[in-house]
């Protein structure tokens, strides 16, 4: 088994804020060292903002639990400075099989179009995800950033007024008190911080279980997600494989709703499934064994005052589909930037519900499929199952039966198509990079890609405009980025920013977002769009 559960990366040391006559003060507190705590702290330190982590814990994740990290987050990533380490160490993977007993009977490509700098998807242990921020992390502390990690720190306590929160913090020399401006609650499915606000779930907790395990093996499978309708190995029910780095596979088996978790989970009734499964010929290793339930649910709100939730501790769903930490890091990919410029002073307190109102719009959604794909997986009636089956049965024949399959959709990134804080569209232009919509990534002329030229500000990328234009209509405090299709002839980049318009204007947010977008160049207009971007009356 890999030693680096055994690592105490950021081991509990007494620090003076617990010898103070008086609370300590901190403009942003984030409860949880996990990948969305991580990512939250290392965008805001970023942005020079100070951040305390606390965890109760000192080390990564046990397990390999999340794997699959999307393309959206590996580019979120890249801005964070890791997506390099991410993409060399993960398993890349594009293709997908299912299976109808032992037939297949469909496949998908996710490989995404030509022009992307990051592939669709890698398969990568979470507790390599946590390293990699945390390597992360300590770079910026020693380059002076303003980010404190303490590790066996519990909250046990949390008070607030309109004003700031209270966090009483237990740790092994005993407890003490800091104020805080912002918390920012990234502890998970469990969250103490909701159970500590009185706050609770609203959704479906379906009737299903599944075993999952990391095996260690030697194995000739292809780099492919495979899924299983009633295998033979496991009659009436699912399965999932999955490939991660160091010789690790992922097995999911759906084990049904009355069943005694502790008891499936012992090596003896866990090692019979697994080789009814691989083969009694497969040398394998169990390493880490666990069950979960399928779980949709969200809270009402995510934004409680000077509480603030995040990821799991937000919103649950079925791993079918790698939604939990992709769209985890894509909530505080939405929050950093906002809370930063609410810190600063640069846009008031109630830009806050913009990402309430866009990140419950985006759970919803991820709800959404994963309900529809748990009830074509475990089917809840004797027509449902019937209906399930029939589509298994024609799409090998038939493609119009395949897109109805429904093994797990797969993580997308969403489009925010309710949101007061964009600008109204321009439908000349193509609909991949309307507002609200994150940029398409696209290579240029000079090898760089376009999300490589982003700045963590606000970004205006002009199309086909010469400098003599816009040096004409005054400057603005913007990431300025000025590319020519006429010149290098970039086809992609016209197929998707400019369409069959002759030049375009693009407000893009500090999440790759975009703001807004013209064909005419109109100093007044694009500071009315800042203005609205940043919820601020015009």
């Amino acid at each position: 088994m890999n030693k680096i559960f055994e690592r105490s990366l950021y081991p509990y040391h007494r620090h003076p804020d617990q010898d103070a006559a008086d609370p300590a003060h901190h403009p942003v507190v984030i409860i949880g060292a996990g990948p969305v705590g991580l990512c939250a702290a290392i965008d805001l330190a970023q942005r020079n903002i100070p951040v305390v982590i606390v965890d109760d814990n000192d080390k990564v994740s046990f397990g390999s639990r999340a794997i699959c990290f999307a393309k959206r987050t590996l580019e979120i990533c890249d801005r964070l400075g890791v997506g390099d380490q991410l993409v060399e160490k993960g398993v890349q993977w594009n293709l997908g099989k299912v299976f109808f007993d032992q037939r297949k009977v469909y496949e998908f490509n996710l490989l995404a179009e030509d022009g992307h700098q990051r592939p669709a998807f890698i398969n990568l242990q979470q507790y390599y995800v946590e390293v990699y921020l945390f390597e992360r992390l300590k770079a910026l502390q020693d380059a002076s950033a303003p980010i404190d990690i303490r590790g066996k720190t519990k909250v046990t306590e949390l008070r607030q007024t309109d004003s700031h929160a209270t966090l009483c913090l237990n740790t092994p020399d005993g407890s003490y008190e800091i104020l805080v401006d912002w918390v920012l609650a990234c502890d998970g499915a469990n969250s103490p911080t909701r159970q500590m606000l009185g706050l609770d779930f609203v959704g479906r907790v379906f009737e299903d279980n599944f075993l999952i395990a990391d095996v260690t093996m030697e194995a000739n499978f292809p780099t492919e997600r495979w899924f299983w309708f009633d295998p033979p190995f496991n009659k009436g029910q699912s399965a999932l494989l999955h490939k991660q780095p160091d010789g690790v596979w992922r097995i999911d088996l759906q084990l049904g709703w009355d069943i005694d978790k502790e008891e499936e989970k012992k090596p003896e009734n866990v090692l019979p499934r697994l080789k009814a499964m691989l083969g009694e010929e497969v040398k394998f290793d169990l390493d880490w064994v666990s069950i979960y339930t399928f779980q949709c649910r969200r809270m009402e709100r995510f934004v409680h005052n000077r509480v603030i939730f995040a990821g799991d501790s937000a919103h649950q769903v079925s791993p079918f589909g790698a939604r939990g930490a992709n769209s985890g890091i894509q909530d505080v990919d939405n929050l950093c930037w906002k809370l930063t410029a609410v810190i600063k002073g640069e846009a008031p307190k109630t830009l806050l519900e913009s990402y309430n109102s866009e990140r419950v719009f985006a759970a919803d959604e991820n709800i959404m499929n994963s309900t529809r794909s748990t009830d074509f997986i475990t089917p809840k009636s004797d027509i449902s199952r019937l209906f399930r089956d029939a589509v298994l049965e024609l799409s090998e024949h038939h493609a119009f039966a395949r897109p109805l399959v429904n093994s797990g959709r797969l993580s997308l990134p969403s489009y925010y198509a309710q949101s007061d804080y964009f600008g109204t569209d321009i439908e000349t232009l193509p609909n991949i990079s309307r507002p609200g919509a994150p940029c398409p990534d696209v290579r240029l002329d000079d090898g760089r890609f376009l999300l490589q030229t982003l700045s963590d500000g606000f970004s205006l990328l002009l199309l086909n405009l010469s400098v003599e234009q816009i040096a004409s209509k005054g400057s603005f405090a913007f990431n300025l980025i000025l590319l020519d299709t006429r010149i290098g002839h970039n086809q992609k980049l016209g197929e998707r920013y400019l369409g069959n318009a002759q030049s375009a204007i693009y407000l893009i947010r500090p999440d790759q977002y975009i703001a807004a977008r013209w064909t005419e160049f109109k100093k007044a207009t694009i500071k009315n769009a800042l203005s609205a971007a940043l919820g601020q009356e015009l």
